[in-house]
C-alpha cells in the first residue's frame, strides 16, 4: 500500500527570511506549540498534480489563493507517521490574522456523543528561520533549510 501524500506550499517574504506557518486546530493541539507547527498542506487526491493540491490545501486553510507564479519545488519529507510531503515554496504575504480555515467535525469530548466544529487551522503567524525551524513538526524543518539554501 502506497503511504499517504501530501502536499503543501511554503510562503515566504522579506528575502526569505520568514515563512508563514499554520498551527492546526481542535483539542489534540490546543496546548502544543514546539514542533506542532506546519505548512499549509493537505492530501493529493488520486491522479492530482502535488503542486495544484498545494495551491487548493493553501487555499483550505487560509482562505487566501497563492499569488500567480511558478512554484519553486523543495522536495518531499516523510513524517513519523509515514506520510509523505512533498512541499513548494512561493515569495508572498498575507495577513496572519486575516486567515479563514476550513472546519472538521469531531465527537469532542470523546464518546460524549456531542459532534463539534473546529477550524483546520486556528491560527497563523510569520516566523524567521530560526524560529520556524523549532515549531515546525521536525521532519518539515526540511523545507526551510532547502528554502534557505535556495536563496542563500
Amino acid at each position: 500500500m502506497a503511504a499517504v501524500q501530501s502536499a503543501g506550499i511554503l510562503l515566504h517574504r522579506a528575502g526569505a527570511t520568514e515563512v508563514l506557518l499554520v498551527h492546526p486546530g481542535g483539542p489534540y493541539w490546543a496546548r502544543k506549540d514546539a514542533g506542532a507547527w506546519s505548512i499549509p498542506k493537505g492530501e493529493v487526491e488520486d491522479g492530482e498534480d502535488p503542486s495544484a493540491a498545494a495551491r487548493r490545501e493553501f487555499a483550505e486553510e487560509t482562505g487566501t489563493t497563492l499569488p500567480d507564479g511558478a512554484l519553486e519545488p523543495l522536495g518531499s519529507v516523510k513524517l513519523k507517521s509515514g506520510k509523505v510531503v512533498h512541499g513548494f515554496a512561493v515569495a508572498g504575504d498575507l495577513d496572519p490574522e486575516a486567515i479563514v480555515s476550513s472546519t472538521f467535525e469531531l465527537e469532542w469530548p470523546p464518546r460524549s456523543g456531542r459532534i463539534t466544529t473546529f477550524p483546520e487551522v486556528d491560527r497563523a503567524g510569520w516566523f524567521g528561520l530560526d524560529e520556524a525551524r523549532e515549531k515546525l513538526n521536525p521532519a518539515q524543518a526540511a523545507f526551510v533549510d532547502r528554502l534557505a539554501a535556495s536563496a542563500g
